[in-house]
């Protein structure tokens, strides 16, 4: 019998989990910026405890992903992925959680990178 994951496009899963995995990571790396009253120590230990799940969900995303398990994307093009999605929840983050605005070098930047992915993303996968 047929599920609704079976039945989405092959990209879907591996990406969606990408995003969950970037959203603990971005607030592994830099919620920390915002806790002022934390020590390193405490910031590092709380990073690791949120870090843990970012990798229960990229691990699985990247074998999904990849076409050596059926996938759909070579390893650099899951990596370029990756990072698209990271600048996006960064972005998105640094708005909203750390009160940041967003330079117009910064959007420059990020649009150089979005269209490396569009090249990342043209043609098929290389043979394995």
């Amino acid at each position: 019998m047929p599920t609704v994951l079976s039945s989405l496009p092959s990209w879907v899963a591996p990406v969606f989990l990408l995003v969950c995995s970037n959203v603990f990571m971005t607030f592994a790396w830099y919620y920390h910026l915002k806790a002022k009253g934390w020590s390193l120590a405490m910031a590092i230990a709380v990073s690791w405890l949120i870090a843990l799940p970012e990798y229960m969900l990229q691990v699985p995303a990247n074998r999904l992903g990849h076409v050596g398990h059926g996938g759909p994307f070579t390893a650099p093009q899951l990596k370029i992925i990756q990072e698209a999605i990271t600048l996006t929840v960064f972005g998105v983050f640094s708005i909203l959680v750390l009160g940041e605005k967003l330079r117009w070098t910064d959007v420059a930047a990020f649009t150089l990178v979005f269209a490396g992915v569009v090249v990342g993303m043209l043609g098929k996968p290389a043979a394995g």
